[in-house]
């Protein structure tokens, strides 16, 4: 098949740093080439993904969310892209310009990467008109509310980069977004119960970040505490291999929960809050511990060494491999091509000069 990714264009892929669904674009783009397909990606200049790509704005967008330059990218990509067999759109503006009377495209498959909510629901109930909605877990589509979900596929991590490591490192991590969402502050208070050392790899770059970590978070750090930093991509993978466990109390229903799966790939157990996706992905009382608040969560911190570190790899590579998410993607897109068949495809490209990478 030939196959176009769209990134959105807030972040490279894969991201320099913080960015889940961008390293996600980037595994799915890895792994569906693996497979022998033929994959092209719309995204931004300063994209390093390993497959032809091609961009309307040479550096990431700035701030995200600006309606005017999104716009012009996805109209871009549908250009760019309309001699594919098949659509895949990760954006949430693309799929409803794709689905403008009129418009000659292959078909589309999209992701929703956040919650369906009261917000959203509309939008994807839109989108579900002219394409076929992806679900990253099933707790994220037990919400879509009548929204036809045609699969759900759990996301998966490159293996090759997050190895398994023995942990010993004598820290507990915490790897997400500086947000009340993410339960940074849950995550301190209990390592700080527990008697443990937190490394805390965070984004905090907009205002809202760096007001709820002078509200909630650095009230509850000491002098000698290591302050949170953004980490580096590509050294999240040595965070994980070394640290005893991972600290995941998220306050909301995430969707799926990305780190969760590194961390078990590198057969790091997991301690979270029961939200969302993570029932999904820990295996109670064998690759972590599924808590209900910070109490059982420091009695968890206590039983982490009855856990196999073994357990937490094989999971993994059963079950959030790379190549097990190309393949689920494989197969659903088979399915839309059979049911769609009546789409013309391999439409020529537009006319429009835009750059390849």
């Amino acid at each position: 098949m030939r196959i176009g990714l769209i990134a959105p264009p807030w972040v490279p892929v894969p991201p320099p740093a913080y960015g889940g669904t961008e390293v996600v674009i980037d595994n799915l783009a890895r792994g569906l080439q693996k497979l022998g397909h033929e994959v092209r990606l719309f995204t931004v200049g300063e994209s390093r993904c390993p497959v032809p790509t091609k961009y309307l704005y040479a550096h990431s967008v700035s701030p995200i969310g600006v309606t005017v330059q999104e716009a012009a990218h996805v109209i871009a990509a549908y250009e760019a892209l309309a001699d594919c067999d098949l659509i895949h759109d990760h954006t949430t503006l693309g799929p409803i310009v794709a689905g403008a009377k009129g418009m000659r495209r292959p078909p589309v498959v999209a992701t929703n990467h956040g919650p369906f909510s009261d917000e959203t629901r509309p939008i994807y109930a839109k989108i579900s008109r002219s394409a076929s909605i992806i679900a990253i877990s099933h707790s994220q589509a037990a919400s879509a509310a009548g929204i036809p979900v045609g699969a759900v596929i759990h996301h998966g991590v490159d293996l090759d980069v997050h190895r398994p490591g023995p942990g010993g490192g004598g820290y507990l991590a915490f790897i997400g977004r500086m947000c009340p969402d993410k339960g940074v502050h849950h995550a301190v208070r209990v390592a700080k119960k527990a008697g443990r050392r937190l490394v805390l790899a965070t984004k905090m770059r907009e205002q809202a970040e760096l007001d709820y970590f002078t509200s909630e978070v650095k009230p509850l750090l000491e002098v000698d505490d290591e302050p949170p930093r953004e980490m580096p991509l590509d050294e999240r993978p040595r965070l994980l291999r070394g640290a005893d466990a991972l600290l995941n109390p998220i306050c909301w229903r995430e969707p799926f929960g990305l780190v969760m799966a590194e961390a078990l790939a590198s057969a790091t157990p997991v301690l979270a809050f029961g939200n969302g996706a993570a029932p999904e992905i820990i295996d109670q009382g064998k690759t972590g511990y599924l808590c209900s608040d910070e109490e059982e969560m420091i009695r968890a911190v206590d039983r982490v060494p009855e856990l196999a570190r073994e357990h937490c790899r094989d999971a993994a590579e059963r079950r959030f491999s790379l190549l097990r998410m190309a393949r689920d993607h494989e197969r659903f897109y088979r399915r839309v091509l059979d049911s769609e068949s009546g789409f013309i495809r391999r439409i020529p490209e537009a006319g429009r000069r835009l750059v390849s990478a």
